[in-house]
């Protein structure tokens, strides 16, 4: 019996890692991002088409999310330097609020003035904000895309989550003072520990790795430093219960900022981070489900028609608030289309806090997921070809890299 166990096992994952390379082999010789072929094989394996992955992976699938995305957290806090914040401080500050703000406002209103309920209108407004760090990185990296514009995307979605997690606290906090229950201040100090607690002890971890690590021979022993560290402060963060997307961006931001000496951690963890990207995203997309598609119905419908609304008029007003040149302004918010595991757990919060309301937001967040995920890597690569941070030789070199 445990041999069975051990060979399913070991044959699952050797099985997923081979999809991986397939998808990635595909999306060199097709304009779609391998994100998004990953996503989609996940899919047809998954048990919405061929049903072929054990039930084990379900539960695998949390952990493997902790870790890939506190390594995105950890490789997005690099870009967040002193020199970067000087250079694009404003535009990256100005236009995460404006797109946060401007989707939320803009969601709520439309769906409240044509007759949604006033609390679930509060409610998607406040999921709407989420972002999808992980598959926005992975396709700047595979496209191999550079420039203020790259640069900028980058900054946002490293900092838009925790606005949008503070701005979703806040309207938990209306709902349930509106619905009559009791506990919306601790809501709202549940909401600033999870930020708040996960900035200080990503700058507690990273005062001492920023000083101490790099210190011997590079290798294996920098890599098992690195991930030593990161996967650490992910497990300390799970524990507290803080974001440890945003715990790990600030560890990276402090070792980026306070390690004059090297910067090796970064490239041990971009050395070993994608083999956890391929399962996290393949169980990603094997969780999505056809049946939500068709469960939508016109809020759903309404819902991401105003997100890409929000977000595309959130980039020009966030534009004007950072002073930033009209090629940015115009084209930013529709690279911050994919939304995904942030705006999940929103709405199983969400759902937990309202079950009544469970029946109404399960289907329209799971089915706008599903698309947006598929979409918006699409859309993110299309725009960073349009503002001419991928030329076309660069984009045609990126499906022939090795």
């Amino acid at each position: 019996m445990e041999n069975h166990v051990a060979a399913q096992i070991l044959m699952t994952f050797g099985g997923l890692f081979l999809l991986g390379l397939i998808a990635d082999l595909v999306g060199r010789h097709t304009p779609l991002p391998r994100v998004t072929l990953l996503l989609l094989s996940g899919f047809v394996i998954g048990p919405s088409v061929l049903d072929w992955l054990p039930p084990f992976t379900d539960r695998c699938f949390p952990i493997l999310t902790n870790i890939a995305l506190a390594m995105i957290g950890f490789l997005l806090g690099q870009k967040m330097t002193g020199t970067a914040f000087r250079k694009l401080s404003r535009p990256v500050f100005g236009m995460s609020v404006g797109v946060v703000l401007t989707t939320a406002v803009l969601v709520f209103s439309a769906l409240f003035a044509f007759g949604v309920p006033f609390e679930i209108a509060l409610l998607l407004a406040g999921i709407s904000t989420a972002t999808a760090p992980a598959a926005t990185v992975d396709v700047v990296r595979e496209s191999r895309a550079a420039g203020n514009f790259t640069d900028a995307l980058l900054g946002i979605v490293a900092i838009d989550d925790a606005w949008g997690l503070f701005l979703f606290s806040l309207l938990l906090a209306v709902v349930q003072t509106a619905g009559g229950q009791s506990g919306a201040l601790q809501i709202l100090a549940s909401g600033a520990w999870e930020i708040g607690g996960a900035a200080l002890l990503g700058l507690i971890l990273g005062i001492p790795m920023a000083y101490l690590t790099g210190r011997i021979l590079p290798g294996e022993a920098t890599q098992a430093e690195a991930l030593g560290v990161v996967l650490f402060c992910a497990g300390l963060a799970v524990w507290l219960e803080v974001s440890y997307l945003l715990a790990a961006m600030v560890l990276g931001a402090v070792v980026a900022n306070f390690a004059k000496h090297h910067d090796r951690p970064f490239h041990a963890i971009e050395g070993v981070e994608w083999p956890f990207l391929i399962l996290f995203f393949l169980l990603a997309g094997s969780a999505l489900q056809i049946e939500t598609i068709g469960q939508v119905g016109l809020l759903g419908l309404g819902y991401i028609a105003l997100r890409v609304i929000g977000r595309v008029l959130g980039s020009w007003v966030g534009g004007k608030i950072g002073n930033t040149n009209l090629q940015m302004s115009r084209w930013m918010g529709i690279a911050l289309l994919p939304q995904a595991g942030v705006a999940i757990g929103m709405v199983l919060l969400a759902s937990q806090r309202f079950p009544e309301m469970k029946d109404i937001l399960l289907p329209v967040i799971l089915g706008s997921t599903v698309f947006f995920e598929l979409i918006g890597p699409v859309l993110t690569r299309l725009v960073l070809l349009r503002v001419g941070d991928i030329p076309p030789h660069n984009d045609q070199a990126s499906s022939e890299k090795p």
